[in-house]
């Protein structure tokens, strides 16, 4: 069992910066965030290893960063120049090496409105 509870949603005008973080319960191999926007599926937006490496969705690349703290079971989401598009609730996630079990948080809701 484990917890994952997000933080720092909220509203932006386009072009605007947010900061999205997540704190796990425990230590997992992955972290990473998916976004669901309203009447979409939950689409993967980006994650990290334990190790560092990094992935990103292509919608995202060169806009978000991921970073994790190993030491503190969190991992953020560094949002710049956020769209129209981007507005979603996002939601944390985090795996084990070698098990498919997706462990999810709550979501936090991120609206890009002027």
């Amino acid at each position: 069992q484990a917890q994952l509870v997000e933080s720092g949603g909220g509203l932006v005008q386009p072009g605007g910066s947010l900061r999205l973080s997540c704190t796990a319960s425990r230590s997992f191999a992955i972290m990473g965030w998916y976004r669901q926007a309203p009447g979409a599926q939950r689409v993967f937006v980006a994650r990290i290893s334990n190790s560092g490496t990094t992935v990103y969705d292509d919608s995202v690349k060169g806009r978000f960063t991921i970073s994790r703290d190993g030491s503190k079971n969190t991992v953020d989401l560094q949002m710049n120049s956020l769209t129209y598009g981007d507005t979603a609730v996002y939601v944390c996630y985090s795996q084990d090496w070698g098990r498919s079990y997706i462990y999810w948080g709550q979501g936090t809701q991120v609206t890009v409105s002027s």
